[in-house]
């Protein structure tokens, strides 16, 4: 066993991925060999350095069968921080096919917010299970995270800190920081905190000001004041207060200001990319909790509700067909055309949306901007509807030998195009206002705003322009 893992697969992250940053399938082969062969000495030194992002990637290439034995096999030596890098539902089907007690083993060393992440997706039960089989300690910390509402900072945040009374000295702290032993400090920490007697946040001192200080020097005189968050307050709204003022962490107080954990930027970096692909999936009519792994059931039931939508539109859209029949009886060219009208209003809306989306998700956008950009987004969808009225005008009249018809679909075109960048804009705020999420509700209604107002106006000014009836 040992000579077929013994080839150039040592551990080497730069050499682990291919060009197109998947895990090199003989390293994979190597590691599903080891397994089999239940060899740990060999698979240990194959995956025993591996960073947990690797570990993690690794883990997702695995067999589904191969994933827990790897880690039953690994015993102590697996991080059980690679879990937060896969998938949910990779994950979930790990932890049901572990022992109870070796998951709470392998949590016992996580920090506390990568400890949550991983039970906030399991069921009640199970993460009472799991709790059961933890020290009382630990299980205290992490059902209080727990309790915390989702996606509140109280779930981002890990409880281990570094504290000190305003009195110390920059030379105590450093000696208790040298003294401490690892269970007394997080694995990685930026500042120390300095707290009353009733634990309130009175300021922090970053490491780098506590070396360069006289040993002598008091923290209440190195100290400075924080930026904090409150424990239940949205984890966006803390994104974007480290990308405000350009934050590494931030303290987390609960209502009586008492100082209950810290955020750090690894955590923010995961948020940012959570809360961006949710927005993306959300504008396509996807959940957020879908990924490549999730079972073909369960998306067909997640994405009917809101095909169902677009289907009751599309009936809307169509029935403004119905009521010009006649005309579109006695001129061929109408049938032809009009979905180039209503597809070009369309696309122009929806570039609008997306932008609007997106700034109300940052909070770019408001009440107090709110006109100045919706003119501005009609403005542009004045000069394209004119730019493409033109192009589309020439066309269509070369196209059917008729002028008229050339005329018709160019001023379709720009009433469309106005209509698409008012509906990109308007349908966003509307909702917005009216509490709903913007990026999940405004396609199919923006879509049928442009679909409507082109397939009128189009049909509208050919029954004007050639008198049809």
């Amino acid at each position: 066993m040992n000579d077929a893992a013994a080839p150039d697969l040592t551990p080497d992250p730069p050499g682990l991925y291919d060009e197109e940053g998947e895990i090199r399938r003989p390293f994979v082969e190597a590691v599903t060999l080891a397994i089999t062969a239940h060899d740990v000495t060999a698979l240990l030194e194959l995956v025993g350095d591996l960073h947990e992002a690797d570990l993690g990637a690794l883990i997702e290439a695995l067999d589904h069968e191969d994933r827990p034995r790897l880690i039953e096999l690994m015993g102590r030596e697996f991080d059980f921080a690679a879990l937060i890098e896969v998938d949910d539902s990779v994950r979930e089907d790990i932890l049901d096919e572990l022992p109870t007690e070796t998951v709470a083993e392998g949590m016992r060393d996580l920090e506390s917010d990568d400890a949550v992440a991983i039970l906030e997706d399991l069921d009640r039960e199970e993460q009472a299970e799991i709790l059961e089989a933890m020290p009382a300690i630990d299980r205290a910390t992490l059902q209080r995270s727990l309790d915390y509402p989702d996606y509140s900072a109280g779930r981002l945040m890990q409880t281990t800190l570094l504290t000190a009374p305003p009195f110390w000295t920059a030379g105590q702290t450093l000696d208790y920081i040298h003294d401490a032993t690892d269970d007394d400090l997080p694995d990685s920490f930026f500042e120390v905190f300095v707290v009353d007697p009733g634990y309130h946040l009175l300021g922090n001192v970053f490491l780098d000001a506590l070396v360069r200080a006289r040993r002598s020097a008091r923290l209440d005189e190195l100290m400075q004041e924080r930026h904090s968050v409150h424990v239940t307050e949205d984890q966006e709204e803390v994104a974007r207060l480290f990308e405000r003022y350009n934050l590494v962490s931030a303290p987390v107080t609960d209502a009586n200001g008492r100082l209950v954990g810290v955020i750090t930027i690894d955590d923010i970096v995961d948020v940012i990319e959570e809360e961006a692909e949710e927005d993306i999936k959300a504008l396509g009519g996807v959940r957020a909790g879908e990924d490549l792994s999730s079972s073909v059931l369960w998306i067909t039931r997640s994405r009917f509700s809101w095909l169902f939508v677009n289907l009751v539109t599309a009936f809307m859209a169509s029935s403004v067909l119905g009521m010009f029949e006649g005309q579109l009886e006695k001129m061929v060219a109408l049938a032809v055309l009009v979905p180039i009208v209503a597809s070009q209003g369309g696309n122009a809306a929806t570039q609008t949306m997306t932008v609007a989306v997106r700034a109300l998700a940052t909070r770019e956008l408001s009440s107090s901007n709110a006109m100045r950009v919706a003119l501005r987004e009609v403005t542009v969808g004045l000069l394209n509807g004119l730019a493409f009225g033109v192009l589309t005008g020439v066309g269509a009249g070369l196209w059917f030998a008729s002028p008229g018809i050339g005329v018709v679909i160019g001023l379709a075109m720009v009433a469309n195009l106005i209509a698409g960048a008012l509906g990109g804009i308007m349908v966003p705020l509307t909702l917005d206002r009216l509490g709903y999420d913007p990026a999940v509700s405004s396609g199919a209604f923006v879509t049928t705003v442009t679909d409507v107002v082109g397939n009128f106006a189009f049909l509208g000014i050919a029954t004007l322009w050639f008198g049809l009836s």
